[in-house]
């Protein structure tokens, strides 16, 4: 159980000590900084920890976002702060630097025990400061609305209390369990309502991992009946499919109204929502096969675009999240634009954010064919990479910035270079650096252009496909033989996912044989799971998969000339059967090394309050 400590005797009447006992925390009081100091070291180590000032006056939500939230390591509001393991030590250096500065007198009686006005002296908010003396980062959430004060007076305690009661703490707590910034669809359709089923959810002791397992469920119920390939069939996909993404609103909720934050959860969180997606696709492909029509090429490439613009995403906001002297008038405009109300929900809309695609979806499924619903999400999908991109590469290329050595380690990351690549940029580092700023992302371009326009333009089993996989090998060395710190090297890692992905796509078309194109879909999924592990891992600062990962599974220079040698040297069946023992290989790997790392103490919590596209 966690413990706080009252500094002083709590005033008549609160309700404190009751409020933190239903947040979960054994109740101590402290008479003075001393008593405080022995108490805090009486807490074992790997404990929660809050000091509490006895004449707190606030909302019940207040203290809980100031002394539960799991994600910080320190954490404080008015009157109060929290240490987890993490901050105990920080905490512990403060305390007593305090006592020996002179605070271990008495605290101040509070004004209706001592009938007179006494100027507030919080030993919460003394420690707080000295923590931001020391340059300790100390979280501090947004209370908006909500009240916590230590009030100095019997007529600012009134006045502190009026406010508590004009506020509605509970209406609060549900208003911010949604996100600050969602979809159109998902802001005015959805969330309107899936706020009560997380509260529900909340009151009957229900986790968020529960949720997303559910909604995964849902979707994969929603693939089976899309794969039936009947209009009933079709039509309940569509509707699982919008109540999946209903329960994915839902765990996303319940974690910030209840504060129920998890590594495991951050895992699955990041990943169950490309898992649904993609196994959707998956199974209109096997209802569509079922009525006669192949679309798998179709499905296949609808991953591949929505995956390449996911990675154009993490690149440029890596490549850019810390930069110094980061604005540009492109910038300025698009800030502009979103100062017009109207203006905000179309930009939102237009890039397909995923309450749009997944609405869209589940209606096309339910009332035409699988063919038309993938024509319309590789359109809608192809608009909106081209819009994103566009502005991004604009940007880019108007504001002055530097990018910091983080930021080019993260897109390097982000390359995936396998030692292939890795070891010919060694060899080519010299003449990499005599290259212009701009010709990093063109060399990407052009090597992975190559590869995949010979896989799709000469025939199947030639030797064509692997001569331009050998150049893709040398142009993906020469392309990260040098930090990613042009204006424009966020291009790279969205390239060379582009580059692998398509001439998969290209060589199991050109093959023309039953079940190749399944055999792609799932290689590509596979693949693209390691690279979204690595998207999470280092947005969590915990920096990339291993490197002997990497090398497992060759890196997307190794694959690619991997599959264009599979393919010249095999007949198309074996091609087939080759491009699934590699799928299931590559998936075991990166599958079991993700889970280990997802699960361990050192996985961090990720939770992304943007809605990803």
């Amino acid at each position: 159980m966690s413990t706080a400590i009252l500094t002083g005797q709590p005033v008549p009447g609160s309700s404190i000590e009751g409020d933190l006992r239903s947040l979960g925390y054994d109740v101590r009081v402290a008479a003075d900084a001393a008593e405080t100091e022995t108490l805090l070291a009486q807490v074992p180590g790997d404990q929660r920890v809050a000091l509490v000032d006895a004449r707190f006056v606030g909302h019940q939500h207040a203290l809980r976002l100031g002394l539960t939230d799991p994600r910080f390591p320190l954490v404080a509001i008015p009157g109060a702060m929290t240490a987890q393991a993490a901050g105990r030590q920080a905490l512990t250096r403060a305390m007593a630097r305090e006592n020996s500065s002179g605070g271990a007198a008495e605290f101040s009686a509070s004004p209706e025990q001592a009938g007179a006005t006494v100027a507030v002296d919080s030993l919460a908010d003394r420690i707080v400061v000295a923590l931001d003396d020391d340059g300790t980062d100390v979280h501090r959430p947004e209370l908006g609305s909500l009240v916590a004060a230590v009030p100095a007076d019997p007529q600012a305690r009134n006045e502190a209390r009026q406010a508590v009661a004009s506020v509605d703490d509970e209406a609060v707590r549900l208003k911010s369990a949604v996100k600050a910034r969602d979809g159109f669809f998902t802001t005015y359709c959805i969330s309107p309502y899936s706020r009560y089923i997380a509260r529900w959810c909340a009151r009957r002791g229900l986790t968020p991992n529960q949720v997303t397992t559910a909604s995964l469920i849902t979707a994969l119920i929603a693939a089976g009946c899309a794969a039936t390939g009947t209009r009933p069939g079709f039509v309940a996909a569509g509707l699982l499919l919008i109540f999946s993404f209903v329960l994915d609103c839902t765990d996303g909720q319940l974690a910030r109204y209840s504060l129920q934050y998890s590594t495991l959860g951050a895992w699955l969180d990041a990943t169950f929502d490309r898992a649904k997606e993609y196994a959707y696709y998956a199974g209109l492909a096997l209802g569509a096969a079922r009525g006669g029509d192949d679309v798998w090429a179709l499905a296949l490439g609808a991953m591949v675009l929505q995956t390449c613009r996911h990675v154009v995403d993490f690149s440029f906001n890596e490549a850019n999240h810390d930069a110094t002297a980061n604005t540009s008038p492109t910038a300025a405009l698009s800030d502009k634009l979103d100062s017009v109300g109207w203006t905000v929900w179309v930009r939102r809309m237009i890039v397909l954010p995923i309450g749009e695609r997944w609405a869209m979806i589940a209606i096309l499924t339910a009332f035409t064919t699988p063919r038309i619903t993938f024509y319309a999400l590789l359109v809608g999908c192809a608009f909106a990479a081209t819009y994103t991109t566009a502005g991004r590469v604009l940007r880019s290329l108007t504001r002055k910035a530097r990018r910091t050595d983080r930021a080019a380690e993260a897109l390097a990351d982000l390359a995936d270079s396998g030692p292939l690549a890795q070891g010919l940029a060694g060899a080519l580092r010299s003449r990499a650096r005599r290259l212009p700023a701009f010709a990093v992302p063109a060399v990407a371009l052009l090597g992975g252009a190559v590869v995949v326009a010979t896989a799709a333009l000469t025939d199947f089993g030639g030797p064509w496909p692997v001569v331009a996989a050998l150049v893709y090998t040398v142009t993906s060395a020469l392309a990260v033989a040098r930090p990613l710190k042009g204006a424009l090297d966020w291009l790279v890692p969205p390239f060379f996912r582009a580059a692998e992905y398509g001439t998969v796509l290209a060589l199991a078309v050109k093959a023309e044989v039953n079940g190749v194109l399944p055999a792609a879909f799932g290689l590509v999924a596979a693949v693209a799971y390691h690279h979204y592990d690595t998207v999470y891992r280092i947005r969590g600062n915990a920096g990339a998969p291993p490197a002997w990962l990497v090398r497992a599974i060759g890196g997307h220079e190794g694959r690619t000339l991997l599959v264009t040698v599979l393919a010249a040297v095999l007949s198309a069946s074996q091609f087939k059967v080759a491009l699934t023992v590699l799928a299931v290989a590559v998936a075991l790997v990166v599958l079991v090394e993700s889970i280990r790392f997802w699960v361990s103490s050192g996985a961090p919590a990720v939770h992304d309050e943007g809605e990803p596209a």
